[in-house]
């Protein structure tokens, strides 16, 4: 390959969240029938040519896996699931982002299916997990401003279970 194409493609939706370290998109390739093989392809060269370290996943199925393997992209799979597994399963994931982004030579792209309230609510959670800020309504303004998405209820239901199961640390 050679040109632009040689460079990838930068996934769909995405979107800083922490400058240059912690990153959110659309699952590569794109999500159910919108999947293709060559499009998440062509996001994992992106992603490796832009220098990201680790994929955290948070699909239900191991969908991508085995691309990550194939694009020598260490990642974690840490499915949403459930209303009732969101403490748990919102716990791994804030815990593991902490550990990669306390190394300031990591950067990081965390997914879903696609880019939409649940990817948010979580993000939204780990500010609170992270002691960027310590109030729920404080954390939902700043993701709002951070993605240009207003956070309906389904990523305000995960913003409460942040908040209920203890998973909100003091400021930095």
């Amino acid at each position: 390959m050679r040109g632009r194409w040689a460079q990838g493609l930068e996934p769909r939706g995405f979107a800083w969240i922490v400058t240059d370290r912690l990153a959110a998109s659309e699952r590569p390739g794109g999500f159910a029938r919108n999947h293709r093989k060559v499009r998440r392809q062509e996001e994992l060269i992106w992603l490796v040519g832009h220098g990201f370290t680790h994929v955290l996943s948070l699909l239900d199925s191991p969908h991508n896996l085995h691309a990550y393997d194939e694009a020598g992209l260490p990642y974690e799979h840490v499915p949403l699931g459930r209303h009732d597994d969101w403490p748990l399963s919102l716990q791994r994931t804030f815990i593991t982002l902490k550990k990669w982004l306390d190394d300031a030579q990591e950067r990081v792209l965390i997914h879903h299916e696609e880019f939409g309230e649940r990817l948010v609510g979580v993000l939204t959670g780990y500010l609170l997990y992270a002691g960027v800020v310590q109030e729920g309504p404080h954390a939902i303004v700043m993701m709002e401003k951070i993605t240009g998405r207003e956070l309906g209820a389904p990523g305000r239901e995960i913003v409460a279970a942040t908040i209920s199961a203890g998973l909100v640390n003091s400021p930095a």
